[in-house]
């Protein structure tokens, strides 16, 4: 069974971070699995059972639930909340069933069926925190939830792949930008789609990081930015549909935390969709000196700060704590 303390790369890269936010061996969150479909979903979780919030940490397309518990999970369970990290299907340490073939569909899925079994054992506020692609999977899910099951989204990026300017500008080059989605799904339709090649060939995984030491760090992580995933998922990755529109969004407030030196989805991207959203309150927090993926102070000091402010705004037990 794969464990994140037997693992190397992400102690490879939290060398890059800030010293504060290195982890040691007693500092490392307790590893559990949780079972869906016939899934072992990894997770990583600081419990803290008086916490006045949990925040639950999603990845993206070439990040894994550790980086996320590095970043924000860690960090926020010392100032005082319970944080877990997931790692979706194909990705981190997750492992799935045999002779499956997962879907977008299926991340969004299982997010929220792992928000509804945590909020049936917890009443607790969930808010959710997603990175790059995880920003939209937490609107996604949000989008699709019952009624008051997410409290809250911190979004690092909006990326609306169904908007073909965002298409173009995260794709790997300007041509896959444009012809990729109508020919994955032409190549879906001729059964292709359990096909996988690596996430680097379709998206623009050179922007992840800022500086080419760490890049050549996160490029041999097989769990994350190395990956391969299938033409399946790509493509309904491209193509997701939310449940509920953007306009017609009222679930929960939503946080951007957009980092001022993202190279793979800069501000306008985030912008254009959420100007969308006129149900509920949209708050923006930019972080300084950060990456795509960061690494850098002050951007992740501005972050947590960021999400403390958002989560105590938005339950009012957390301002006694």
């Amino acid at each position: 069974m794969p464990y994140y303390r037997d693992q190397l790369e992400w102690k490879g890269q939290q060398e890059f971070l800030p010293r504060r936010l290195r982890l040691e061996p007693n500092d490392e969150p307790a590893e559990e699995f949780w079972s869906w479909r016939g899934h072992r979903v990894h997770l990583d979780r600081y419990a803290k059972p008086d916490a006045p919030a949990k925040v639950v940490l999603h990845h993206g397309v070439g990040t894994n639930g550790r980086q996320m518990t590095l970043i924000a999970g860690a960090p926020l369970a010392k100032i005082g909340y319970e944080t877990v990290a997931l790692d979706n299907l194909g990705y981190g340490m997750t492992e799935t069933a045999a002779s499956t073939t997962w879907s977008y569909e299926d991340w969004v899925q299982v997010t929220l069926d792992f928000l509804v079994a945590e909020k049936e054992r917890d009443p607790r506020p969930i808010f959710l925190y997603g990175l790059s692609a995880g920003g939209m999977l937490a609107f996604h899910v949000a989008a699709k939830a019952p009624k008051g099951l997410v409290a809250g989204i911190v979004g690092m990026t909006f990326m609306d792949m169904r908007n073909p300017s965002v298409m173009r500008a995260v794709a790997h080059d300007p041509v896959t930008g444009v012809v990729g989605v109508p020919a994955l799904g032409a190549l879906r339709r001729l059964g292709l789609g359990r096909v996988r090649l690596p996430m680097a060939m379709a998206s623009k995984m050179s922007a992840l990081a800022n500086g080419k030491e760490v890049m050549k760090v996160l490029m041999r992580d097989r769990t994350s930015a190395a990956n391969r995933v299938s033409l399946k998922f790509i493509d309904s990755l491209s193509t997701y549909t939310p449940a509920i529109p953007p306009e017609e969004f009222s679930a929960c407030p939503i946080l951007l935390t957009q980092p001022t030196e993202d190279r793979w989805s800069p501000f306008w991207m985030a912008e254009t969709f959420l100007a969308r959203i006129t149900g509920v309150p949209v708050t923006v927090a930019q972080l300084e000196n950060a990456g795509h993926l960061p690494f850098e102070d002050p951007g992740l000091r501005q972050m947590i700060e960021a999400i403390d402010t958002f989560v105590t705004a938005n339950v009012p037990a957390a301002a006694g704590r």
